[in-house]
């Protein structure tokens, strides 16, 4: 019996089973019927990608189910609205869960992401949601901005009520101290978006993956985070292209959309660890501590992380508008009847 080298074995296998040897897969979408075949251990979803998979046919009955929830619960308008849009986002994790062993992401409304009380109590609803549809708050993850606010909620969610939280739209450095030092369970500091600033407001219009700013800000993170030993996990989101993604194996995580785990799995290139703990310990990175005062200041500095933080508010916010708008014209049907 011949036995296969490990080379040809590895020009054998695609990029994403080379990738998910150094760092867990994740899937990033909605529309659940497009996970399977990649098989990713735990999956993601945000106010935009529930909007799209809920004006998707195959999604209607989700969210028919989630309205008529909303009436039965009663109350004025809004809470029904509220009580609806929270059943849906649980309702599409609940089918996502069924196709992954690990844990899928729901996020809290970006409306609330100055608002740490309003954050902690809609975290609350959404995992008690999960838990009466018999799943643990363990195999939920609960995404909110990183805001200061967002991480202090993550800080009390974490500490106070065992929830484990992914803090999202995290595009400085000092957001990512923040998360570490207030002990979340994974960041998700974002890459393409990083790259898009950086195109629409420098002279570079095209990055190779090595230089690819995204890529260097989530490398320092993971560097600073495995250095000093801290607890909190790191996941790479937002990508553009599979460059960036192979530029981050070896990250504790990556969240990657249907199209580039597509792409992945039909590419043959090696993959090889790019971040590792070694070189983030050999790494000459000092340990930072911040306040509110000096994380709003440093913050404050790096003006694509601002612009960026506060865009990511917005377009997560309209969105959840968006849907509001489309669950509140269907109610109204249901209510008349139609």
């Amino acid at each position: 019996m011949c036995s296969v080298s490990p080379d040809k074995r590895r020009k054998m296998e695609s990029a994403l089973e080379q990738l998910k040897k150094h760092t867990v897969v994740v899937a990033d979408t909605g529309d659940f019927n497009a996970i399977e075949e990649y098989k990713p251990q735990d999956a993601t979803t945000n106010p935009s990608l529930i909007l799209a998979a809920a004006k998707m046919a195959a999604y209607q009955h989700l969210v028919d189910q989630a309205i008529k929830y909303g009436i039965a619960k009663g109350g004025p308008e809004e809470e029904q609205v509220t009580n609806t849009m929270d059943k849906l986002f649980v309702s599409f994790g609940l089918e996502i869960l069924k196709k992954i062993p690990g844990r899928v992401s729901t996020e809290v409304d970006a409306r609330l992401s100055y608002d740490k009380d309003e954050m902690v109590a809609r975290a609350l609803r959404i995992i008690a949601l999960y838990e009466e549809a018999g799943i643990k708050k363990d195999r939920v993850l609960i995404k909110l901005s990183s805001t200061w606010e967002g991480i202090q909620a993550g800080r009390e969610l974490e500490e106070k009520h065992g929830v484990h939280c992914n803090m999202t739209l995290l595009f400085s450095f000092a957001q990512a101290v923040a998360c570490a030092e207030a002990k979340v369970t994974l960041i998700s500091p974002f890459v393409g978006r990083i790259m898009d600033w950086y195109k629409e407001n420098t002279a570079q219009k095209s990055y190779e993956a090595h230089e690819d700013p995204g890529v260097i800000s989530v490398t320092k993170i993971y560097n600073h985070y495995k250095k000093y030993d801290y607890t909190t996990v790191v996941m790479g989101a937002s990508f553009r292209n599979t460059g960036e993604v192979k530029a981050l194996a070896g990250c504790d995580l990556l969240t990657i959309s249907p199209s580039l785990l597509g792409e992945l799995s039909k590419d043959h290139s090696t993959v090889t660890p790019m971040l590792t703990v070694q070189k983030a310990k050999a790494c000459d990175l000092e340990k930072v501590h911040l306040d509110e005062k000096e994380f709003r200041w440093q913050h404050n500095e790096d003006r694509m992380a601002v612009e960026k933080l506060s865009d990511g508010i917005r377009k997560f916010a309209a969105d959840a508008i968006k849907l509001e708008t489309m669950i509140k014209e269907k109610m109204l049907n249901v209510k008349n009847g139609q």
